[in-house]
């Protein structure tokens, strides 16, 4: 027996904060917009276990799409929250340098610089004894325009609007199978009550971990558009009592993540993470054993971290792209000019800055479309 089927004109797979905001602008543009989101509640992934932190662009190569997006994403964050009164604080934030380490700082001001990251200043050891007699710092790199933001905030203000413009979120809609023509695509959807097929003219793959795994059953999508993912899990330790800084606080980045630094919640508090533990699978338990090893990354730049101050909080994971068996770093926009199906769009390897780009993004595609 046939499954029913339905027609759309563009199938955004994925409610977190990227999906979202893309359903948003193509709903104002006018666009048909249904978004599958196989949980049952908006963002439960990528989304909402991370730092939360807006980012100021210091990281990533000079016109790589993590720098582009990322500026152009914080900028477009700040003017959004603002107008729609999502909470969120441009607290700033120092990345330190211990003994030896000035000339890595050096080096990540310096891309920072050519990235195009503003409000950015070095710190100098006395102003560090001044500001932050907790911290053992040589120096530091400061960022004025990094911050933090609800992001269940903001992604519920995304999904109202999108809604308000006519997209369509259906929850608990998990995509099993996918038709790849031209112009035309064919999901199989099951959903809370039966299997269906819905058609769509364009179709844009926003499922964040889970993204990966779909382009496996895209029928039609070329074997060497389907790359490799691998996890990485995060974990994060919230600090009982009060922070000892009023802006973030981290140490020098390192070939898998940004290191266990201290940041701080709309609430007044703080936590630390992440770090990187390696998974077959995406899985959420907090392991309580690896609090130690917090505690010693803690103390290289807060010696007098108070024992027994950490307790454990939650733990995400990251989606981590490999490409012809070496690690891929950039987010990886897959669309006509990489697979040949024209209205695909793959939104791949999309981890931090994840968080602060997604308006960056949308506005991407919707001139791509």
């Amino acid at each position: 027996m046939a499954l029913p089927l339905h027609e759309t004109g563009c199938v955004v797979i994925g409610a977190g904060v990227i999906g979202l905001a893309v359903a948003r602008r193509l709903a104002r543009a006018g666009q048909a917009v249904v978004v599958l989101e196989a949980e049952a509640h908006i963002g439960e992934h990528l989304s909402s276990r991370n730092s939360e932190v807006i980012h100021g662009g210091l990281y990533y190569p000079p016109g790589s799409l993590k720098a582009e997006t990322c500026l152009r994403g914080k900028a477009l964050l700040y003017e959004y929250c603002a107008a729609r009164g999502i909470a969120h604080r441009r607290c700033g934030k120092w990345v330190v340098a211990g003994p030896g380490q000035a000339e890595a700082l050096n080096d990540l001001h310096a891309n920072a610089r050519a990235a195009g990251a503003e409000g950015l200043q070095q710190v100098s050891r006395a102003r560090l004894r001044r500001e932050a007699p907790w911290l053992r710092a040589e120096q530091a790199l400061e960022s004025t325009t990094s911050g933090i933001v609800d992001s269940h905030g903001l992604m519920a203000s995304l999904a109202l609007e999108a809604e308000q413009h006519g997209a369509v979120i259906a929850r608990r809609h998990r995509v099993t199978r996918i038709d790849c023509r031209p112009g035309c695509f064919t999901l199989t959807v099951k959903g809370p009550d039966q299997p269906f097929r819905l058609r769509a003219e364009r179709l844009i793959n926003a499922a964040g971990l889970g993204a990966v795994p779909l382009t496996r059953v895209m029928d039609g999508l070329p074997e060497t558009a389907r790359p490799e993912q691998r996890f990485a899990k995060g974990h994060y330790f919230k600090l009982r009592g009060q922070p000892p800084a009023e802006r973030l606080i981290y140490p020098l980045p390192n070939a898998d993540g940004l290191g266990v630094h201290l940041t701080l919640d709309l609430a007044g508090g703080a936590r630390f993470g992440p770090d990187v533990e390696w998974v077959e699978q995406p899985d959420y338990r907090v392991d309580e054993n690896r609090q130690a090893s917090f505690e010693q990354a803690v103390r290289r730049y807060w010696p007098g971290l108070p024992e027994g101050a950490l307790q454990p909080d939650y733990a995400g994971v990251r989606p981590k792209l490999w490409l012809n068996g070496s690690p891929y770093r950039d987010f990886l926009i897959q669309d006509q000019s990489e697979h040949g199906i024209e209205g695909l769009v793959n939104l791949l390897g999309i981890e931090s800055p994840g968080l602060t780009a997604p308006l960056a993004l949308a506005e991407r595609l919707e001139a791509h479309a």
